[in-house]
């Protein structure tokens, strides 16, 4: 597969995406694109030439002589930008010089250049961003998380048509268990948003089983959770508030307790497992589902790891011919 990597996006870019990038090329086949301004990516590239033979791995720069930064206004700066790093990836998709397009930038703007090279497939109302989040069992899928905070019944119930083939496709999930959030299970509970949106779900053949409340969510109840992006995005981010607080906890109880503490390394192993599984670094990136190719949006902040995390799903995603079944199966819906 080829991937294009926004090197320039993100907090720590270009340190971040180029690291990512090797990672990437040195533990796949991937031929990776880095898109962005040449002199510094290139000098990006010489400070790891020591550790790894870079001449070997199958990466190429290819210059883009503008950045959008995380502050612009996304729909301007996609348009008078046009030779920026985030917008050439988007190009280089919708002319077939790429299989996947990876940005850890301006989210909106990633939106805005996909909508503006890629469009939309045909019959999508909305397209949705999907994240991976952790559960006890694992993780689940969660659509919207913020490209929609105003929906209609039929933007959930197409996020959920699109959420539900990302997770058995990519994620390996045989029909997947579908959830709509709302205030209660019963069907009678919700707003006029999810009452509309639970009517026309029990008539699509996904696997829905109906209503779940917020904390269904860690419980694993279901694989794939709809919502609203307004909804969606307070999920996501109360979740990484969450996480964080439960780890600085368990260090803080074990500091109050001598022997729980001279415990540590025995536990060490245990509570790295935890900490990785909470992380948000290790699901890499969400896909924007709904564009005519394949989208990954990653977070501003994210690490080295978390770029090459998101190249395997933008590669995964194309592999899986992702954008071709979902417009299949919103043809069938529609």
């Amino acid at each position: 597969m080829i991937i294009a990597l926004d090197a320039m996006g993100g907090d720590f870019a270009p340190t971040s995406t180029v690291e990512g990038a090797i990672f990437a090329a040195k533990s796949s086949e991937h031929k990776i694109l880095l898109v962005g301004r040449q002199e510094l990516i290139e000098n990006e590239m010489a400070r790891y030439s020591k550790k790894h033979d870079i001449a070997s791995l199958n990466i190429e720069i290819f210059n883009a002589t503008e950045v959008i930064s995380m502050n612009e206004h996304p729909a301007m700066a996609v348009r008078s930008k046009k030779d920026s790093s985030l917008s050439v990836c988007a190009k280089l998709v919708a002319e077939g010089k790429a299989d996947a397009f990876v940005s850890m930038g301006n989210s909106g703007a990633v939106m805005a250049a996909s909508l503006f090279y890629l469009k939309r497939i045909e019959g999508v109302l909305r397209p949705a961003i999907s994240t991976t989040f952790p559960t006890i069992d694992g993780h689940c899928i969660i659509a919207d998380v913020g490209a929609n905070v105003d929906c209609k019944p039929e933007n959930l119930v197409q996020f959920g048509i699109m959420a539900s083939l990302f997770c058995e496709k990519v994620t390996d999930v045989k029909h997947p268990k579908v959830g709509l959030v709302s205030i209660g299970e019963e069907s009678t509970k919700g707003n006029d948003l999810t009452l509309a949106a639970f009517d026309i779900f029990k008539k699509t053949d996904i696997n829905f089983i109906g209503n779940i409340e917020g904390r269904d969510i860690p419980r694993a109840k279901v694989d794939v959770v709809i919502c609203d992006g307004f909804v969606g995005n307070v999920i996501l981010k109360f979740g990484e508030g969450i996480s964080e607080m439960m780890l600085k906890l368990v260090k803080k109880e074990l500091k109050r307790h001598p022997i729980a503490w001279a415990s540590l390394p025995f536990l060490w192993l245990a509570i790295k497992d935890l900490r990785k599984k909470v992380d948000y670094n290790e699901a890499g990136g969400a896909p924007l589902l709904g564009v005519n190719g394949v989208c990954i949006i990653g977070h501003g902040s994210s690490n080295s790891e978390a770029v090459k995390n998101a190249i395997f799903v933008g590669a995964r995603s194309a592999k899986h011919n992702l954008t071709f079944e979902i417009k299949e199966a919103i043809a069938r819906y529609t």
